[in-house]
């Protein structure tokens, strides 16, 4: 709720210095996910959370990560980011000290080319001093009324970043998969469903904190489409 609210209010602010009526156009609505636990005695979680996809003009939200786009570049523009992590929150266990969630901010882009979508972040982790870098590719694939989005990519942290969550002194590199889907139905509704699967490195893998050989995520949602 806090990211949506502080994007919305940021939003407000600049349509209102430029003279411009506010108009998002995305997804509104709240969701239901479940995460699959990877610390020792850590439990799976679900909770219900807002969600938000879509653009505000030059400013933008997408699920976890929100920002302002820069400068238009090819087929979409240089963005300033910012991501709302829970990894630090996963790590609680019997004789396991808390983590602070990281909180990266950076530089990053997202390409709509003929051929999919290309997402690309770089964050520095203003909490551990660590890096985050991800990149990922999605296409889209209409089946019937269904819309199905695979998505594949690849995430690297820094040894500063492991060190931080997992107590790693390593550079670590995992794969990341996912499935989306949308429904829309009625007039302007839409159910939203996302699965993912991140393999854990071998490093990682052989830290005390985790006790699974991949981290899975799964999300429902029911949003409004404002277009």
């Amino acid at each position: 709720m806090r990211l949506f609210l502080a994007t919305l209010a940021l939003s407000l602010s600049t349509n209102a210095l430029a003279g411009d009526a506010p108009h998002f156009i995305g997804d509104i609505g709240l969701g239901v996910e479940r995460t699959q636990a990877s610390a020792p005695g850590a439990r799976a979680r679900t909770w219900a959370l807002p969600y938000a996809y879509g653009d505000y003009g030059p400013l933008f939200v997408r699920e976890d990560t929100f920002g302002a786009k820069l400068l238009p570049v090819g087929w979409g523009s240089v963005e300033l980011v910012g991501r709302v992590s829970t990894e630090g929150t996963d790590a609680d266990g019997p004789g396991l000290a808390h983590r602070t969630n990281p909180r990266p901010v950076g530089l990053g882009t997202f390409q709509e080319t003929p051929w999919g979508g290309v997402f690309a972040d770089a964050f520095v982790d203003t909490v551990s001093g660590g890096t985050l870098l991800e990149a990922s590719y999605a296409i889209e694939v209409p089946v019937g009324p269904v819309t199905f989005y695979p998505q594949v990519g690849v995430t690297r942290r820094s040894a500063r970043y492991d060190a931080h969550l997992y107590d790693v002194h390593e550079a670590s590199t995992t794969p990341v998969l996912q499935l989306s889907a949308e429904l829309p139905f009625a007039t302007n509704w839409v159910v939203l469903a996302h699965a993912q699967v991140e393999p854990f490195s071998h490093a990682l893998r052989e830290s005390a904190r985790v006790d699974t050989h991949s981290r899975a995520s799964a999300l429902v949602v029911l949003a409004w489409r404002f277009k």
